[in-house]
């Protein structure tokens, strides 16, 4: 679920028209939202419609619909296709029917909680949320350099268009603001909460692997241009590394001369490595992980003799594992637990709505939506197999 830092920028349109009610839900609120939005069942061209609140949900739309799954987007159709594929209707159904449940509880509470948020936001609130919904697209198409074609494509693989992708914008809005005007006001975030969260993230989110970047002067003794044969090529790179580590010492620029005597791959940019973990170095190149720890960015090292290389090395950076001080991530370990408190709200509402609302015909939904994507994904995996087929099947 992104993070809804617009909030700010909303909030301000949306306050006239609330109750000013800072209070956390009670059960009642939470019976009285469920209650006044009958889930009803009814038959439609093509299968059946569940009707929440007036908003309906058709079996079709439902199956194919990206669901937030996680941190991925993910239609139950595309989920639950392999499986349907590997199982017989009775193994399928068992098998899928809790999550798919659950993905349309979700669904539903959503629909339930979006409805009431905005009947509390009050009559001013659609202005509001079309502005923050049309700040939220052009953010979009940022994010694609301005691109309209790759951003309507992208929006297209989510499921999506423009229109669409504005409606989903109000709803997370619209409940995300109202979810925080529920959170109780007088909680701060303490010391000691922001410490213990940060011991708990930093080796997911703030460490820093060792790190160095140097250029190396890379002399492989069988590239060498000899006249005599019987030169020991490997005492000549040596001799070649202690004169080149001379005029190094008296001022010459370390990269101009890695350009006219290195054998290495990046010779063309002064010798200059990308930064890399010395743990990735490879032989032969692992050498000089331990070098880098004996000297300081600007020192140089060498010659360092291998079977077939002789290595110069010049630091330029180095950096030591460990962790980001916690000074410098508080706001987003903060930012961390505000997240969870607010995910902590939205689980109670979404459980209560579900347990108070009258779900009795969600069942027969969701079993007709299991033998949809059942019958679907079979007919497909066929075609795959045997090419394609005259008849249809109608689900």
């Amino acid at each position: 679920m992104r993070e809804f830092i617009f909030l700010i920028i909303l909030t301000p349109l949306l306050v006239c028209g609330c109750s000013g009610n800072k209070k956390a839900l009670t059960d009642m609120e939470l019976e009285r939202i469920a209650l006044a939005h009958k889930i009803e069942l009814t038959e439609a061209a093509g299968g059946l419609v569940l009707v929440v609140g007036g908003e309906s949900i058709t079996s079709n739309e439902f199956i194919e619909r990206p669901a937030d799954l996680n941190i991925k987007r993910i239609s139950p159709m595309e989920l639950f296709g392999q499986v349907a594929q590997a199982s017989n209707l009775e193994q399928f159904k068992n098998r899928t029917r809790d999550q798919l449940k659950e993905i349309l509880m979700g669904e539903i509470s959503n629909i339930l909680l979006y409805q009431y948020a905005k009947r509390q936001a009050g009559k001013n609130v659609e202005e509001g949320l079309e502005k923050a919904a049309e700040g939220e697209l052009r953010k979009f198409m940022l994010d694609y350099g301005g691109d309209q074609a790759r951003a309507d494509d992208a929006l297209k693989q989510m499921g999506m268009d423009r229109n669409s992708f504005k409606g989903q914008q109000k709803r997370m809005i619209l409940i995300q603001w109202y979810v925080k005007s529920k959170m109780p006001q007088d909680k701060p975030v303490t010391y000691h909460e922001l410490l213990d969260r940060y011991n708990e993230m930093k080796d997911e989110f703030f460490a820093k692997p060792a790190m160095i970047q140097f250029r190396l002067i890379d002399i492989q003794p069988d590239k060498l241009e000899i006249t005599d044969p019987n030169i020991d090529i490997q005492k000549l790179a040596v001799e070649r590394a202690d004169e080149l580590l001379a005029r190094i010492k008296a001022g010459e620029d370390f990269g101009e001369l890695a350009r006219q005597y290195s054998n290495g791959d990046w010779k063309t940019f002064g010798g200059l490595w990308r930064p890399v973990r010395p743990s990735s170095l490879r032989p032969p190149y692992d050498v000089l992980a331990a070098e880098a720890q004996k000297i300081e960015p600007n020192e140089v090292t060498g010659p360092v003799v291998t079977r077939e290389h002789v290595f110069i090395m010049k630091l330029v950076d180095k950096q030591s594992a460990g962790y980001e001080p916690f000074e410098i991530v508080q706001d987003k370990v903060q930012e961390s637990i505000l997240y969870d408190r607010r995910n902590e709200v939205v689980n109670r509402i979404n459980a209560k709505l579900v347990e108070q609302a009258e779900l009795g015909d969600t069942d027969e939904f969701i079993d007709f939506c299991l033998e949809k994507i059942y019958k679907l994904s079979r007919n497909a995996s066929a075609k795959l197999e045997t090419g394609p087929v005259l008849s249809r099947v109608d689900i």
